[in-house]
């Protein structure tokens, strides 16, 4: 966008000279996706610039393949399962945590709110011995559930801002309306509310998929040994063998990455054009 005519000349200096270090930060910030991208189709089996030549064998090739090799599929099979039922837990709960925080009238909604999000306030190693004690007492150490249950408590506070930050603009009269034409609770809810709110339930439910896909701490934790999720197969790779496949496998989870915000950007200007918002 032109600056206006009247703009003077420091104004002009701190406007372009602020976009040029925010343009330096953010290359700074990819910079190490710009390198790994590229290494991860290396025909050799050691990391140097320039490239020997062009493959994809570790996307393809047989045993050294993320895409054909057991280990590694089998690590994103357990991933996506993983990362699936946290999303429908942490997206129910925290779906129903955001509409019942979001009357004014609950007691003590500052102090549950923060007990909520407080898993993205403490630091992932301290919420992870928390688990590793909790579990060795109850017995869920090493089991599927009890990974899918940490899981949740991690990403349930992504769902109860988004879902609250979309709840913020959102009329309560049509709640009431509906109600006076003879609808149930529920049926206002589906009806009335939820679409409403969806595209900040999916949001929150997006966040809540690559929290858990990601999450590497707490599985090295609670996790028994042949429950290798791909984060922790990576970590395993980089300790035990350093090998290209494991920048493919950095690659596939970047551009998954990036699709998920790209996703997450489209479905918060919809809900805006939904709530008559414009930006």
């Amino acid at each position: 966008m032109a600056l206006p005519a009247y703009t003077t000349t420091s104004e002009k200096i701190s406007h372009y000279g602020l976009r040029v270090f925010v343009g330096a930060v953010l290359l700074f910030l990819i910079a190490p996706i710009l390198a790994i991208m590229p290494l991860s189709f290396n025909s050799e089996t050691f990391f140097s610039y320039p490239m020997p030549g062009f493959s994809t064998r570790w996307y393809t090739g047989g045993d050294d393949g993320f895409f054909t090799n057991a280990r590694w599929t089998s690590a994103v099979k357990l991933s996506v399962f993983v990362a699936f039922a946290t999303t429908v837990l942490a997206t129910c709960l925290g779906t129903l945590a955001a509409l019942g925080l979001s009357r004014s009238n609950v007691p003590g909604r500052a102090a549950i709110m923060a007990v909520l999000i407080s898993p993205m306030i403490v630091p992932v190693i301290i919420s992870a011995i928390g688990l590793f004690f909790f579990y060795a007492y109850t017995g869920l150490n090493g089991t599927l559930i009890g990974i899918i249950l940490a899981h949740t408590a991690l990403a349930t506070p992504f769902v109860v801002i988004t879902v609250t930050a979309t709840l913020m603009s959102f009329d309560r009269t049509l709640m009431r309306a509906g109600a006076s034409l003879g609808g149930a609770p529920h049926t206002v809810f589906f009806k009335v509310v939820l679409p409403l709110i969806l595209p900040g339930v999916i949001s929150g439910a997006l966040f809540a998929f690559v929290t858990s896909f990601d999450e590497v701490i707490v599985i090295l934790f609670i996790a028994g040994p042949e429950q290798r999720t791909l984060p922790r197969q990576m970590f395993s790779g980089i300790r035990e063998l350093i090998s290209p496949t494991i920048t493919a496998a950095a690659s596939v989870l970047i551009v998954f990455s990036t699709v998920m915000l790209v996703t997450v950007e489209l479905l918060r200007r919809r809900g805006e054009r939904l709530r008559g918002i414009r930006s």
